[in-house]
């Protein structure tokens, strides 16, 4: 297959926004870039299989199945995401000698992602610029004696993506630590790690508490942050029938959304020649970071109706038996003033008073939310404020309710549970060094954004990264750049080629994997691995289609071979009974993990099994054992004149750092990335054209000018103050040092910046 062109912006159009999602263009969509990547037999074979429950779990986002799965169990995304990995191109030896490092650097996240699926160990050695091939002895030689070389364990990086399998990510976290180090960065660290902080402390357990059954069941479900019409798409079936079943949703956000203004289920007659179904009952379009001030503001409303109504507002049985800290709450929560309140969620008190007459009319709520919290300096405070509105009446715990963060990645919470995780508690160290028998090292290790500053000041020289795309995924790319050439070795465990194969340290590795799709059979035997999703849900996931190439290896298989080739028989761990079999995987996880008792019998019941959740028996294992009350001060995000509050988000069209097409068809954008979205209001005080091209230039306090150019200016409908353009694109303009308090989590949903036109006047576009 012919090599694609690098796509630019001529024949960009822009159309007004949709204002529903779904429907039978979803359909038409998704079959199309099928078409357009493989065969129709591999086309149906996938569709047939992804989200089965003996099948393939969908490797795109962590929303469940129901009980009941449709034939047809997969989204829009889910089928693109699936023919891009099942694609029939491929990256071989050729194309590695064709084009060196330096060209394929300049190409786009597009591009490189759609040259197909990577089929043979590469390499590049030192002082070169063109990859290639290696055997997979030498592969495991090179990076194991690289590994040795080094005058600390903690100089060596072990990252994950989500997309890695519990088995895989058990292995990962067991090797890392037989070989003497924390750092196992993830991608947790750069979304939701502000979700798990908060609810730690909070709730005694860093994940949600909700099940499909409570969303269906829930009286009220705020939607702050997110938008499943993309990131999570089938998230909106969910939340129809929440409202077939009466219930009423609160959709906040700076951007209206169209999945959460109407949906067409296009599984439904309704969905196909009808109207859809209308989600959000009221749409809160709040300024970027105003959702603590929201809460705070909807819980100062609940103490001053019990003060009016004492005794049937909020649920004292509740907080007396199941929690602490309320008194100094209350005393707290009511210092909070309506002029700050106002001004920072850019709501009018209207508004915010006919949301507190649904929470009062509600017995069941839950809260959803997902990046547009987690990413900001505040992040932490602002989800310790959703659980103190939970608690008020109760609404944790019990059937319809609780707390409920969507993962848009599809086993980074069985990942986190698996143990990687630079924190893990010690009772999870005890546990692995009683089953190894050997004693993993205590001190914390190194998240995400730390990795990034050791390889940058030196004193980390080998980064393994098992999937994802790291360099793109992360903030101030000037800076992960350079971090990441400054190592000695960087290794990437991947399906498909991105830019992290092109930003590399001096001596690189390729090590090609199976995909989620793929058959895996080892020692004569087909194996099949597991994945939780963002309801704690465990399934297994069984590849159905021919690996891509005859030379790939399971991520099982090259961490077991790795693990040998590093630490030969220190400890004794069986790394080849590992390989040859995953079920002695997971007999060792049941032994290891809680939860996981009886793994092997369990997994294998169709649909799998749901780990046990503390908080819905109320049991909080917080120091105190009861939930916590927490006192968050009031933070408002604010832009110095002629400036603008910045989130980066996704395109439609797009996974994670990978774009499938140039377009955002909800957004009414085709054939541009480059493009950032800000309201008409803004523009005019600004002085700046509609359609203009403007650099958009970061402000932050190290004085350092981060500048990402060449963006078309959009009117959109954003909140006043704010504007909005994709990622991977601008993620330079995010500083590596600004991050969420508590997690560490890059601040990629408050850049401030100014836009600076590149010249006078407007260029014409089509549309």
């Amino acid at each position: 297959m012919s090599e694609i062109e690098d796509p630019d912006d001529r024949g960009i159009s822009i159309t007004a926004p949709k204002t529903w999602a779904t429907g039978a263009p979803a359909v038409a969509h998704a079959l199309q870039y099928s078409m357009g990547q493989t065969s129709v037999r591999r086309t149906t074979l996938t569709l047939l299989n992804i989200n089965q429950a003996n099948g393939f779990d969908c490797p795109g986002c962590a929303w469940p199945e129901p009980e009941h799965r449709h034939r047809n169990e997969y989204c829009e995304n889910g089928a693109k995401h699936i023919a891009d990995e099942a694609t029939s191109r491929r990256v071989t030896t050729d194309f590695f000698r064709r084009h060196p490092i330096s060209e394929l650097d300049q190409k786009s996240d597009y591009w490189l992602n759609q040259q197909g699926r990577l089929t043979e160990p590469m390499v590049k050695r030192p002082d070169a610029d063109h990859y290639e091939p290696i055997g997979w002895n030498e592969a495991f030689h090179l990076l194991a004696d690289e590994l040795n070389r080094l005058d600390s364990p903690d100089e060596a990086l072990f990252y994950t993506s989500g997309r890695v399998s519990n088995e895989a990510a058990f292995l990962l976290q067991l090797f890392a630590r037989a070989f003497g180090t924390n750092n196992l960065p993830d991608c947790s660290n750069m979304c939701h790690e502000s979700s798990g902080a908060a609810l730690n402390e909070t709730l005694g357990i860093g994940k949600g508490s909700v099940s499909l059954q409570d969303i269906y069941e829930a009286d009220l479900i705020f939607v702050v942050g997110q938008n499943p019409g993309t990131n999570h798409p089938r998230m909106l079936s969910a939340l129809e029938e929440t409202k077939r079943n009466g219930g009423r949703i609160v959709a906040v956000n700076p951007l209206p959304e169209a999945g959460l203004l109407r949906f067409k289920h296009p599984q439904k007659a309704r969905g196909v020649i009808g109207r859809g179904t209308a989600i959000a009952d009221q749409f809160l379009q709040i300024r970027p970071g105003g959702d603590l001030a929201l809460f705070q503001a909807l819980n100062l409303l609940l103490l001053q109706s019990e003060d009016e109504r004492p005794g049937t507002v909020l649920d004292h049985a509740f907080i007396s038996t199941h929690t602490t800290g309320f008194a100094d709450f209350a005393e707290h929560a009511r210092k909070v003033t309506w002029p700050d309140i106002l001004a920072a969620t850019g709501l009018s008190r209207e508004q915010i008073e006919q949301v507190h007459q649904q929470v009062l009319q509600s017995t069941k709520i839950i809260v959803c939310w997902a990046m547009g919290l987690t990413q900001h300096k505040h992040g932490v405070p602002t989800i310790r404020e959703v659980v103190n509105f939970l608690l008020l009446r109760g609404n944790i715990g019990r059937p319809g309710a609780g707390v409920c963060p969507v993962r848009g990645h599809s086993n980074v919470q069985g990942d986190r549970t698996m143990g990687i995780w630079e924190k893990m508690p010690q009772l999870f160290l005890d546990a692995l060094e009683h089953e190894f028998g050997f004693t993993p090292p205590a001190r914390h290790g190194l998240d995400s954004v730390d990795a990034i500053r050791a390889m940058r000041d030196g004193s980390a020289k080998v980064f393994l990264g098992m999937a994802g795309n790291f360099v793109r995924a992360s903030p101030d790319s000037a800076v992960t750049e350079e971090a990441m050439r400054r190592c000695r070795l960087t290794a990437h465990v991947s399906t498909k080629l991105n830019r992290s194969h092109t930003v590399c340290g001096e001596t690189a590795l390729i090590l090609p994997t199976l995909g989620r799709s793929d058959r895996d059979v080892q020692a004569g035997r087909e194996q099949f691995i597991t994945v939780e999703d963002s309801m704690s849900e465990v399934h297994a996931s069984r590849g159905r289609l021919a690996p891509a190439s005859a030379h790939l290896l399971s991520e099982v298989a090259i961490i077991s071979r790795l693990a040998r080739r590093t630490l030969g028989d220190r400890p004794s761990i069986p790394w080849e009974d590992f390989e040859a079999d995953y079920g002695t995987i997971r007999d060792r996880i049941a032994r290891v993990v809680p939860g996981f008792t009886d793994f092997n019998a369990r997994v294998a019941h169709p649909g799998g099994f749901r780990l046990p959740n503390p908080v819905n028996e109320k049991r909080f294992p917080t120091p105190s054992g009861k939930a916590v009350f927490t006192r968050n001060a009031f933070e408002m995000l604010q832009a110095p004149t002629g400036h603008l509050i910045l989130q980066t988000l996704r395109s439609h069209d797009q996974w994670n750092t990978v774009p499938y097409a140039m377009n955002d068809r909800y957004r009414g954008i085709r054939n541009a990335r480059r493009v950032v979205l800000v309201n008409p209001a803004d523009l005019e005080a600004l002085g700046i054209a509609d359609r203009c091209e403007v650099d958009l230039v970061g402000v932050w306090s190290d004085g350092v000018e981060r500048r990402a150019p060449g963006f078309r200016v959009v009117s959109y409908p954003t909140t006043p103050g704010s504007a909005a353009a994709y990622y991977p694109e601008t993620n330079v303009l995010v500083p590596l040092d600004s991050v969420a308090d508590v997690s560490n989590t890059p601040t990629s949903k408050s850049v401030v910046i100014r836009l600076e036109p590149v010249r006078e006047g407007a260029d014409a576009w089509a549309g």
